[in-house]
């Protein structure tokens, strides 16, 4: 079975992290795994999103144009991204800085207020991995222990950093289980 991530939000938000956090969980999981980034030039403050693709079979086309899943960080990205969502996926909403909703009742909608809940945890910049442990958590498109060890792997050159990403993801899966 396949299934496909959209993370789109603003650059600076982590949205390529989030994305390869995913893909290496994925890949350690045994799927196979595309993961496609796009930015504008601008990076920091600009557009930028990221596709994960994560089949248990070989994949065909790493073009997509209705994902499964989206997790959109800012209102422009839920605005552009939500209507094209599959019915019947989750679209993670950072409802810190989107104050409206994918107004789908067709989709597994579920609005955390990830910037706040990152503040909580010690750092804002932690926020994509509250969104990204929130929406597995909901999803189920791997294990979440599989991606503890990856947000843990992914941080072990900056092993002070490990502790606050920690608690940002239980932040995180915490929201998606009262949400």
């Amino acid at each position: 079975m396949q299934s496909e991530v959209m993370f789109a939000g603003f650059g600076g938000q982590g949205i390529l992290l989030s994305a390869k956090m995913l893909a290496h969980a994925a890949m350690e999981t045994g799927h196979e795994v595309v993961w496609i980034p796009s930015y504008g030039p601008e990076m920091r403050g600009g557009t930028a999103y990221c596709m994960v693709i994560m089949s248990d079979r070989p994949i065909g086309s790493p073009i997509v144009k209705n994902p499964q899943h989206l997790v959109a960080m800012n209102r422009p990205s839920l605005e552009k991204f939500a209507p094209v969502v599959k019915p019947g996926g989750v679209v993670l909403i950072n409802s810190t800085l989107i104050p409206v909703r994918a107004g789908r009742d067709d989709v597994d909608e579920l609005a955390i207020p990830v910037n706040d809940l990152a503040l909580a945890a010690g750092s804002v910049r932690s926020a994509n991995v509250v969104a990204l442990a929130a929406f597995v958590a909901r999803s189920g498109v791997v294990p979440i222990e599989a991606l503890r060890e990856a947000v843990e792997m992914e941080f072990a050159r900056k092993a002070n950093l490990i502790p606050l990403n920690l608690d940002a993801f239980n932040r995180g899966v915490k929201a998606a289980e009262a949400g």
